[in-house]
């Protein structure tokens, strides 16, 4: 290319920039060399306007905009009173100038002074030499001069507001000293922009560029009338960055519950609901969870203080209660007196597994084989870390067929994850008191690089099956915890993300999309 061919290619993109120059930047761009506060004085524009003037000038390549930040110390609430009434030393040191000596339980009344205060002022006398405590009396120790001295937290009050950074070491430590004393200071930080011409922006600055009455939209009047016509239109750049619109959605949780549903209604799956506030009975009880076991312990369950009645049906609660005293189907059960009152105690559920508990009693022969699965929220008093919270979302699942076996239950898993978008899973023997064979079930975390624990699995015991359903037929059961799936596909390190207030991350974290 030849160099006049340049000049004019870059004569005609200047022009283009300054065709879309909205009146707003036209305004200011006189005063780009000077700081944000005068150019809202000089252009009559307000602080918002002119910023926002700036990055679309940025934009366009005419400025560079540099952010700093400065901690700006003020005067507080306590502080601006005391610049009025003076510090409570300064009053406590005015009466004993006063009196030269007064008892220590009067001094507080005489001077009007607070508990908090006459306690500061003492304290701030004592290690400045002035005042002496002797036989429960406040003794004045300081001559004329020292008395009547501006103290340097006076003077420091009264040079505020400060920047920070502009503190000289006298004032700085007189700043840690007001610091540990309510409300006489605050510091607040403040954004600085900082202005810089490019070439392009110092060339237009010269071309003192003047608003031509270029048109910024057409009105319905402006087409009745053809007062448009001859007009010039403001240029618009559509390759030019703009703020990210964010619309509303769903919480991505929510989101990965709705799309887990979907996976099982696909499987031919029923869901299953329920309330979050259960009693033992359903939670504990009908699960053959022994009423002296550790997770119906304060420690591990949020326990409601009303209790519920056990259910109208008097035969079930009599197999529930035969089952844990005697056992069924040759066991022994846990052989000791079954208790109804700690049987009606109310909980927040600690699992969704009572809603398959419940599903099981309301189940008739010609209803079998079935398959039912539910999702919700689930409460447990844990100690809260990056993998544990206590409140967290389950995945409940039964599968009631008299020919389902063990390994179904893992096809059904696999079948699940795999369908969620995770391959790395693991099953480990486990115990449960209301299932054997059991397993937990883990996937892998590439960023912890350990497995995670979701939750158990394994076929529901005759202890279990037989008081709910009345007869002993294969139930497939599991209730892994949903969360921690999450945690992989959003690559977040840390449970309690999942579930904190943080409106950037809700508005660029990416759908749920397997």
């Amino acid at each position: 290319m030849e160099k006049g061919d340049a000049l004019k290619d870059a004569s005609k993109k200047t022009e283009r920039i300054i065709e879309s120059l909205s009146p707003h930047e036209l305004k200011i761009l006189p005063y780009l060399e000077e700081q944000i506060v005068d150019i809202c004085k000089k252009t009559n524009l307000d602080k918002v306007s002119v910023l926002r003037a700036l990055e679309y000038l940025q934009n366009k390549e005419i400025v560079k905009l540099s952010y700093t930040k400065k901690k700006i110390i003020e005067i507080g609430v306590n502080g601006a009173l005391y610049r009025k009434k003076g510090l409570p030393e300064r009053r406590l040191l005015n009466l004993l100038n006063e009196k030269r000596i007064v008892a220590l339980q009067d001094a507080q009344k005489q001077a009007s002074l607070s508990d908090d205060e006459f306690k500061a002022a003492i304290g701030v006398l004592k290690k400045k030499a002035l005042i002496d405590l002797k036989n429960g009396k406040l003794i004045l120790n300081a001559n004329k001069i020292e008395i009547t001295k501006k103290m340097l937290e006076e003077i420091f009050l009264d040079s505020l507001p400060l920047e920070y950074d502009s503190l000289a070491d006298e004032q700085r430590f007189v700043l840690k000293l007001l610091e540990n004393r309510k409300n006489i200071l605050e510091v607040r930080e403040e954004s600085l922009i900082e202005i810089h011409l490019t070439e392009l922006g110092e060339k237009l600055m010269k071309l003192k560029i003047k608003d031509g009455g270029m048109l910024e939209q057409i009105t319905p009047e402006m087409i009745r009338d053809d007062s448009w016509k001859g007009k010039k239109f403001r240029r618009y750049d559509v390759t030019s960055p703009v703020p990210l619109i964010s619309g509303g959605k769903r919480h991505f949780v929510n989101q990965a519950c709705d799309y887990a549903r979907k996976v099982w209604t696909e499987m031919g799956f029923q869901e299953m609901s329920g309330n979050y506030i259960q009693s033992s009975f359903w939670t504990f009880d009908a699960l053959f969870t022994a009423q002296d076991h550790p997770v119906r312990e304060m420690q591990d369950t949020f326990f409601i203080a009303k209790n519920q009645e056990l259910p109208e049906n008097k035969k079930l609660v009599k197999a529930v209660k035969d089952a844990h005293e005697t056992g069924v189907a040759g066991s022994s059960g846990w052989k000791y007196k079954w208790d109804e009152e700690k049987a009606k105690k109310l909980v927040l559920r600690t699992h969704t597994t009572c809603l398959s508990a419940e599903t099981l009693t309301n189940l008739k022969k010609e209803n079998l084989p079935a398959k039912f699965f539910a999702i919700g929220k689930c409460f447990r008093n844990e100690t809260v870390d990056w993998k544990h919270g206590f409140e967290f979302n389950q995945t409940e699942g039964i599968v009631v067929d008299k020919n389902a076996n063990f390994r179904h239950l893992l096809g059904y898993l696999k079948e699940f994850f795999k369908k969620m978008g995770f391959e790395k899973i693991r099953f480990r023997p486990a115990y449960f008191p209301y299932t054997e064979p059991s397993v937990e079930i883990d996937i892998w975390h590439p960023e912890k690089k350990e497995w995670l624990e979701l939750g158990g699995a394994g076929i529901f015991r005759p202890e279990v099956v037989i008081p709910l359903l009345g007869e002993n037929i294969s139930v497939l059961a599991w209730g892994p915890g949903l969360d921690r799936t999450l945690m992989q596909y959003y690559q977040i390190k840390d449970l309690r993300e999942l579930y904190k207030n943080d409106i950037a991350q809700l508005r660029k974290i990416k759908f749920w999309m397997k």
